[in-house]
């Protein structure tokens, strides 16, 4: 898989992408990350951001470094191919959610455009096919912040990215949440660790994990749960 950022701000991905789950990933050859700068495309003593038509406060990226980059990625035809997508970070976009991942998971090639100041010139969704997707419906400077969780929930998917062990017991997988963890000490202050956990019994410890991740799933995200 084939991950593509474009940014004005590349700093702010590079010890990240470069760490963790995300920089095995790269080392296995599971996905290659590049980082693109967006103001190597904003010519020289120009600004990356213009004053909006019709007045109003903020300013907005402007088309023509972000269609010059598209360009430098896809051709000058900006035509999207098969098993690629272009996403950007936006409020308008649909929720992101565990499927989201999923799908971009099975992607060949991923192109991330993080948006900054107000809003995209408009223009942009009109010359490059792409989807637009919220990270919840909240206000970010930009879209940093969400490409990145973006990445990261997507990429922890590949195959040989983390145990297919821990992908099977985590939260969202059998569309509720995952059980409650515990470790060493047994006791803390006052506080121990359920029984079941510490019998040995594996069927015994199977039953309470289910269990306690209903009873979690139905307190806390009672949503998940499958509808009557």
């Amino acid at each position: 898989m084939q991950i593509d950022v474009v940014t004005l701000f590349p700093n702010f991905f590079e010890p990240i992408v470069n760490g963790s789950i995300l920089g095995r990933a790269q080392s296995k050859g599971l996905v290659k990350i590049r980082v693109h700068d967006l103001w190597d495309y904003v010519p020289s003593g120009e600004r990356a951001d213009d004053a909006p038509y019709g007045g109003g406060p903020g300013m907005v990226l402007r088309l023509d470094p972000l269609i010059a980059c598209l360009e430098a990625l896809l051709g000058s035809n900006l035509r999207v191919p098969e098993g690629c997508e272009v996403v950007v970070p936006s409020p308008a976009g649909t929720r992101f959610d565990q499927a989201a991942a999923k799908h971009m998971a099975r992607l060949d090639r991923l192109i991330l455009v993080c948006g900054h100041y107000e809003a995209i010139d408009e223009r942009f969704f009109k010359l490059v096919k792409s989807t637009e997707l919220s990270l919840g419906d909240f206000v970010l400077t930009g879209g940093e912040i969400a490409a990145l969780a973006f990445v990261d929930a997507a990429v922890r998917l590949l195959p040989g990215a983390i145990s297919p062990e821990s992908l099977r017991a985590e939260s969202f997988a059998q569309q509720g949440l995952d059980w409650p963890h515990f470790t060493r000490p047994a006791v803390f202050r006052g506080l121990a660790v359920p029984d079941a956990l510490l019998s040995g019994d594996h069927a015994r410890i199977q039953a309470w994990r289910e269990a306690s991740a209903r009873e979690r799933t139905a307190t806390k995200r009672p949503d998940l749960l499958p509808k009557p």
